[in-house]
């Protein structure tokens, strides 16, 4: 779950142990894509765990991560060398047909809570990817309502490196009406003077909705499943795991953005 908490470096160093490596999870899923294309943009990529794991297991193409916590990035380049590391979002770079895959994990995707927010970022995808590039992300199936599960009972503990125990618990704000779920996220430690909160919102799009969207900027869904290990996507799937590629006119090599 993307938290903008994560802005700050005390919490940055924290992200890995909220979020560790899951050969049965979406790193798992990413990684084989990672290794088969010779330039990968990782879009919101937080630490840089995927993309330092994919050099580490023998990438050697081009990395680049685009994250707009600077907090992170400083983790990133910490732990990783041979990477770009970039500071910011997709509508603050520009790049031209320069990546074979595009991903972004962690359920990034979901933060782009409005209309146009989702156009302009497919958009840039579109224009960053190569005419037979991939952009591969995932969202959470809204018919799942995942969002049930993010309750103060559900919270996850971790053990920091001064030996310091700190806490997460999710309470999401009801009823959900529409699309967008807000719930507010709250960290803390019996070693800290008061707990950290932040407020934040998701979007919830159905599969077709995410479709149209994709084909307004261009792109058509080439691959999609609803759980990492590659089962069929249902109406109780929890992900919506979507793999798109540049929509090309027929007997054309020249792919366009649908406007």
């Amino acid at each position: 779950m993307v938290d903008r908490l994560y802005a700050e470096p005390s919490l940055a160093a924290l992200y890995d142990l909220f979020c560790p490596w899951d050969p049965r999870g979406d790193f798992g899923f990413y990684l084989p894509l990672l290794m088969e294309a010779a330039s990968v943009l990782d879009v919101g990529c937080g630490t840089g765990m995927l993309l330092r794991r994919a050099r580490a297991e023998g990438h050697a193409g081009r990395l680049c991560g685009l994250d707009p916590a600077a907090a992170m990035l400083d983790v990133a380049r910490d732990a990783g060398e041979g990477v770009e590391w970039v500071l910011g979002d997709l509508s603050s770079v520009s790049w031209n047909g320069e990546f074979d895959l595009i991903v972004m994990t962690g359920h990034a995707f979901q933060v782009l809570t409005g209309d146009d927010e989702v156009r302009q970022a497919l958009a840039a995808v579109h224009t960053a990817l190569t005419p037979a590039g991939r952009f591969a992300f995932e969202t959470r199936n809204p018919l799942a309502r995942g969002w049930e599960e993010w309750i103060p009972e559900n919270a996850v503990e971790v053990t920091d490196g001064s030996g310091a125990v700190v806490r997460q618990e999710h309470q999401v704000d009801l009823p959900v009406r529409g699309d967008l779920v807000s719930f507010t996220t709250t960290y803390s430690s019996p070693a800290w003077q008061r707990p950290q909160q932040s407020r934040s919102q998701l979007r919830f799009l159905v599969a077709d909705a995410l479709a149209a969207f994709l084909a307004g900027a261009g792109l058509e869904v080439a691959e999609q499943y609803g759980g990492w290990d590659r089962s069929a996507l249902a109406a109780g799937s929890p992900e919506i795991i979507t793999i798109a590629k540049p929509y090309c006119l027929t007997g054309s090599n020249i792919c366009s953005i649908v406007m």
